[in-house]
């Protein structure tokens, strides 16, 4: 199985106890089969929790696509 390699960007949308982030997640396969991009709106107390959530998100996505 190839790995799933992603980077993400956050931006935040809402301030409050537990802010709300846009996760903006790109990547694809470590040998080059397809490239994905993908928005996340995310609840989680820092950008890190947020950008953390988004590539959990993106490489269970990603990993579902594979036969």
């Amino acid at each position: 199985m190839s790995r799933v390699l992603a980077q993400a960007t956050v931006e935040k949308l809402e301030d409050g106890p537990m802010p709300v982030w846009e996760v903006d997640v790109t990547g694809g396969f470590e040998d080059g089969m397809g490239k994905a991009h993908r928005f996340y709106t995310i609840s989680a107390k820092t950008d890190d929790n947020a950008a953390q959530e988004g590539i959990r998100r993106f490489v269970e996505e990603m990993e579902n696509l594979l036969p």
